[in-house]
């Protein structure tokens, strides 16, 4: 236990380091000045929170700094901020100690990031029990910050599982699918998924998970468990979503406040048929462009989970020539609305003059700022055939 004392009185120092070794405090450090202090601590005074010789990871040499408040050049109030104020040391606990029984002096130590404060002539069983007290809070702030360490390296390790399952791109002779995601600060909700049913046949999906963090992202990983084998299976976009829906309500308990339900939309692309079969389970609309013709893949029933039973119903779009698709989340198309007032008709625009989902995305030119500081997952699915096949 590393306790800094600060005081220009030399008999004040003394006396506190009696009281505090009396009481079992050996590590104990004793400077005359606020400049002493900031050297300790390897900070510079001249350009306070901003400039410190070590980095801010390392450990603090100090659990606790009783601080002389009235002191020659700079005083425990500008010597308070000044600390408090790097990354380093914002939890810093300091006490001051002062012969001042100004309230409004009080006051502003306790708005300057003082903890608490002892007058003087020094009460011996106060001073020991305003540190303990103290301590206790920092102790208590220490095993937060473990426990949110501990925690955020749980979530960024479940990122990369969930980034990791995301499919590879498609390039072939009749198709090309890929995507661009980009995940917000919190574990993502969102999930793309597609596969080659047969030679001329695919099957694509996007879902979007009720809500973020851990339990949407082991929910979105327990769908993703069955979808190879449900798509690869089943095909059919009625019955695989049918399918779906029953491993969804699998995890609903009768005694839970709380369901878990996700939107979808799901499509079989034949490149020989020349058709595409989709279900849109409460997503946001797919657009098409077939023959250079927009149509929307719209709502055909309800999200997945809400229900035991289903009714879905599948739509079916011909093409001849071409065919180009793109799904998204509506962490894309909230955004949109937001920016252009017509997400849709921004999505089509985009659609009709890039091939390339990320030559699409920027273009919609969502800035980094606002990335970086999103609630909600963005992503968009483009998949484009010519055919391919006579």
């Amino acid at each position: 236990m590393n306790i800094v004392i600060v005081d220009d009185n030399k008999t004040n120092l003394m006396i506190i380091e009696k009281i505090l070794q009396k009481a079992g405090y050996d590590c104990l450090v004793s400077l005359s000045s606020a400049r002493e202090l900031y050297q300790y601590l390897q900070l510079d005074g001249s350009n306070p929170g901003e400039a410190v010789k070590v980095s801010v990871s390392a450990e603090v040499p100090v659990d606790l700094i009783l601080m002389d408040l009235m002191m020659p050049e700079i005083d425990g109030l500008e010597a308070c901020r000044t600390v408090l104020a790097h990354e380093r040391y914002v939890d810093l606990p300091i006490i001051i100690v002062t012969a001042m029984g100004d309230s409004y002096k009080m006051a502003e130590a306790m708005d300057a990031g003082a903890l608490d404060y002892v007058m003087k002539p020094i009460n011996k069983v106060e001073l020991l029990a305003r540190i303990r007290s103290v301590l206790r809070l920092k102790h208590e702030k220490d095993l937060r910050k473990e426990r949110d360490k501990r925690i955020q390296h749980e979530l960024d390790l479940a990122k990369q599982v969930q980034l990791s399952m995301l499919s590879d791109p498609i390039k072939k002779e009749d198709v090309t699918i890929s995507a661009v995601y980009k995940p917000s600060f919190e574990l993502a909700g969102d999930l793309y998924a597609w596969y080659q049913i047969s030679p001329c046949r695919y099957g694509v999906i996007l879902l979007d998970m009720m809500g973020h963090g851990i339990s949407s992202s082991l929910v979105c990983m327990y769908i993703y468990s069955a979808l190879k084998d449900t798509i690869t299976g089943m095909c059919d976009p009625e019955v695989v979503m049918k399918e779906l829906n029953r491993r969804m309500n699998q995890l609903q308990m009768p005694d839970s406040l709380e369901s878990y339900y996700f939107t979808a939309i799901y499509f079989v692309l034949d490149t020989v048929e020349q058709t595409i079969e989709y279900v849109n389970a409460g997503h946001p609309s797919g657009i098409a462009i077939v023959d250079g013709e927009v149509k929307l893949m719209k709502n055909s029933c309800v999200p997945l989970g809400f229900f035991e039973e289903i009714d879905a119903t599948k739509g079916v779009i011909p093409f001849q020539d071409s065919a180009r698709i793109l799904l998204f989340t509506d962490g894309l198309s909230e955004w949109l609305e937001e920016e252009y007032g017509d997400p849709v008709a921004k999505l089509i625009s985009g659609l009709q003059e890039n091939e390339d989902p990320k030559e699409l995305f920027e273009m919609l030119q969502p800035n980094s700022k606002m990335l970086a500081g999103s609630k909600d997952d963005m992503c968009l699915v483009m998949v484009r055939t010519d055919g391919g096949h006579d």
